[in-house]
This record gives structure tokens, sequence and C-alpha cells, in this order.
């Protein structure tokens, strides 16, 4: 179907882990899936959950949020590849970035994983050509963990640019679907 994109955010399942740093991608596809009046449900063929809506006068739109954890994406990933025949260049990846600051966002096509388990699996299933929106939640402070600070929820003081770059993350999407990815890339890297 050349006129589907489909829209995955990384994260892990389970209340424990719903508003973690690590699953701020899923946090945008739960927006996009309010902004399009679309309720997910559990896909049959792949371990995640699924919304399917229409870009009004455009195209198909599958958001998902892989039921599996992290570093096991790329098997629902490739599932719902195949399942709804959508080629690497019309899947959107949306996941936390380390290396951008709290609030940032940056999009991206192909290269390597950065030591994000979820986009290593994904590359081992699919290939690293991908998009990908990158969501900058910022380095851990002092010496603490990188992976014990992924797992941890934003902080109060922390909440209002969080649920900002849910915000900015769904507009991304949104604009990648409606001018295509360089296009949305220049204006989003260089606003006017």
């Amino acid at each position: 179907m050349a006129d589907t994109w489909l829209v995955v955010g990384l994260g892990n399942p389970g209340p424990d882990y719903e508003r973690t740093r690590h699953n701020i991608g899923r946090m945008v596809v739960a927006e996009l899936e309010r902004r399009a009046g679309a309720s997910p449900k559990k896909h049959g063929k792949a371990e995640a959950l699924v919304a399917e809506s229409r870009v009004i006068g455009g195209p198909k739109v599958v958001t998902a949020f892989p039921l599996s954890f992290m570093n096991r994406s790329g098997g629902p990933v490739a599932k719902l590849m195949d399942y709804y025949g959508v080629e690497v260049d019309r899947v959107i990846v949306l996941h936390d970035e380390l290396d951008l600051p709290l609030g940032e966002l940056r999009l991206k096509q192909g290269g390597g994983h950065g030591g994000h388990n979820g986009m290593r699996d994904i590359i081992a299933a699919r290939g690293p050509e991908v998009l990908r929106v990158r969501l900058g939640i910022g380095r851990p402070p002092g010496r603490q963990d990188a992976a014990e600070f992924v797992l941890r929820p934003f902080a109060k003081a922390e909440q209002a640019e969080a649920e900002l770059l849910v915000q900015l993350g769904a507009d991304a999407v949104e604009r990648v679907i409606a001018e295509g990815f360089l296009a949305a890339q220049q204006r989003i890297h260089a606003p006017s």
C-alpha cells in the first residue's frame, strides 16, 4: 500500500514504564492517536497495539506501540511492515535520545543505532533506512547510570518541557507525512 505510513513509538510495556523517559516515543504515538480520534487495539499478527486513521484527502496512517520490551522492537516492526505492506521509507520510528537536550528533536534517516537498543533491534530486523524522530531527553545528572536514568519519570520541573516535546514530536510526524521527509527536516532543523 503505497499510501500507508507506519508510525512506531518505542518504549516498554506496562504501567511501571508508562511515563518514563524511555517511553517518550509511545507518548507521541498516543498524542497522534488522540488527534486522529483513533483507538489502539491489540494486533493479531504482531505483538503491538495498533490504531488506523486517515489524513483527510491523504494517506492511511498506522500508529503502533510494540508490546515487547524496547530491545525486542524489531520483530513487531517487521511484522507490521509485512502485514500492511509498508516500505522502509514510509516507517517513522519515535524514540528517546540521550544526546539531545530535553525538549529538542531531530529528524534522521538511516545511520547507526547510536547505542539505542530499540533502534539496534529494528536495524537488525529491517536495516538502517527507517525514518526517525529523535526526542531529546537529556543526559543523566552527575554519574547516574544512563540505563537507570531512562527508566525514570520526568521530574516535576521537567513536566512542561516533556509535554511540549510530545506536541512537537506529533507535529513533526504530521509534517513528514504531509510534506515529505526532507522538507520537514529542513523546516524543523532550520526554522525561519
